[in-house]
């Protein structure tokens, strides 16, 4: 992790937060929404390329992740959003943004740029849940999903305030919020899947589904299907986030719509 900046600590609106900035450069501020848990470090693979995009990066992690202070107000997407752009203002890094959201993460890009479009200037939503996974995907656990799951909550009990705890509100606030803007789009999506006893078919279709739901958002939308990835591209192929991104800052979209195949 030679690479990733320096960590720095702000307190935005009482919340003790950690993050990193780094890049250069004039164009649109680039912001890392990790997933849930997923701690900054997440995205190290990242760098130095994605510093080196003509933009300033910035990485954080959200309350009760890596560096951060647990959560002190229940943490919704609304607030998310609002304590992202606390941060963003206190930092004095002006829209609009670029927002790389991934897994949970992808809620909170979805509902910031449905709540302030004019501070957007386009999203890359990466093996990002799509509001319809919110229930729906729990309904197609195997039972060895929910052994695993009666497994970890035994050794740790969720912080009545973090995000999970609050994703069916977070879903209502994305149903209720403004339309998605047309902006650029690319939707980064794994084709690997895990094995049979880890996840059913019917699962797998309705994640293909939902996938497809995302990429519809935009006019501007395309897919990339990772085809060495499972969940976490920025680490298994890392250059197909980096051109995801470049991509979007160029607001230059491909003649041939729809699926793109990273060729590696």
């Amino acid at each position: 992790m030679k690479h990733l900046p320096s960590k720095q600590e702000l307190t935005i609106a009482g919340q003790r937060l950690c993050y990193t900035l780094a890049g250069e450069g004039e164009g649109p501020v680039i912001v890392l929404i990790n997933g849930s848990g997923g701690p900054l470090e997440a995205w190290y693979k990242l760098y130095p390329q994605i510093a080196q995009l003509g933009s300033r990066v910035l990485a954080y992690d959200r309350p009760g992740v890596g560096g951060s202070a647990k959560p002190t107000t229940p943490q919704t997407g609304a607030a998310a959003v609002a304590l992202l752009r606390g941060l963003l203002g206190a930092l004095a890094l002006p829209g609009p943004y670029l927002l790389l959201g991934h897994s949970f993460g992808g809620l909170h890009a979805n509902l910031f740029a449905r709540l302030h479009p004019e501070e957007v200037m386009g999203v890359v939503l990466l093996e990002a849940t799509a509001p319809a996974d919110v229930g729906s995907m729990r309904e197609h656990q195997t039972a060895a999903q929910r052994a695993v799951n009666r497994l970890l909550n035994l050794f740790s009990r969720p912080d009545p305030n973090d995000e999970v705890s609050q994703e069916r509100q977070t879903v209502a606030q994305i149903a209720a919020a403004p339309p998605f803007p047309a902006v650029p789009l690319r939707v980064i999506t794994g084709a690997k899947t895990l094995p049979g006893w880890m996840t059913s078919a019917a699962a797998l279709d309705l994640r293909r589904r939902h996938q497809q739901g995302l990429l519809a958002l935009s006019p501007q939308g395309v897919q990339l299907l990772a085809e060495r990835s499972g969940h976490f591209p920025q680490m298994s192929e890392p250059a197909l986030v980096i051109e995801a991104v470049a991509q979007v800052l160029s607001a230059g979209v491909p003649s041939s719509q729809g699926v793109l195949h990273a060729i590696r």
